[in-house]
């Protein structure tokens, strides 16, 4: 069998704010996208910017400390594996749904840039650091890591 590998590392900025919602189970799951900014010299030699827009899901306590922590604007580096998922929507066409689901979400640099005066912390811009996941029993494992 040969060996393969479903790997992404992306550092952008949130278009919007992420959206928190819950599996009937309780699961928590976010949704947000970031903008993935690229310079580079067309043929002419003037300078381009292209912006590329993907699509990130994050599950369990990293989805609420996404939810909890990030706004539109923030920059963050995402690591994680893409999916590409297929459907028939409902005029019988198929279509394609690509994105990336997080495994590893890292908060960079401090909040957006606002109106805010200084001295005050904007609204839902929190600290860069999730606080720290209560201790349990079960030692180790990544799945008790915030990001």
């Amino acid at each position: 069998m040969s060996a393969s590998l479903n790997k992404v590392i992306l550092i952008g900025n949130l278009t919007a704010d992420p959206e928190l919602r819950y599996t009937p189970s309780g699961t928590a799951r976010v949704r947000f996208a970031i903008a993935v900014n690229r310079q580079y010299k067309d043929a002419s030699g003037q300078l381009q910017q292209e912006a590329t827009f993907v699509p990130i899901v994050a599950w369990g306590t990293q989805a609420e400390n996404c939810a909890n922590y990030l706004s539109k604007g923030r920059s963050v580096a995402v690591e994680g594996r893409l999916r590409i998922d297929s459907f028939e929507n409902a005029d019988g066409e198929r279509r394609k749904v690509v994105e990336v689901v997080a495994q590893n979400v890292q908060f960079l640099g401090g909040p957006p840039r606002s109106n805010v005066e200084p001295g005050t912390v904007p609204p839902g811009s929190g600290p860069a650091v999730a606080p720290s996941a209560p201790e349990s029993d079960d030692k180790g494992t990544d799945e008790e890591v915030p990001f």
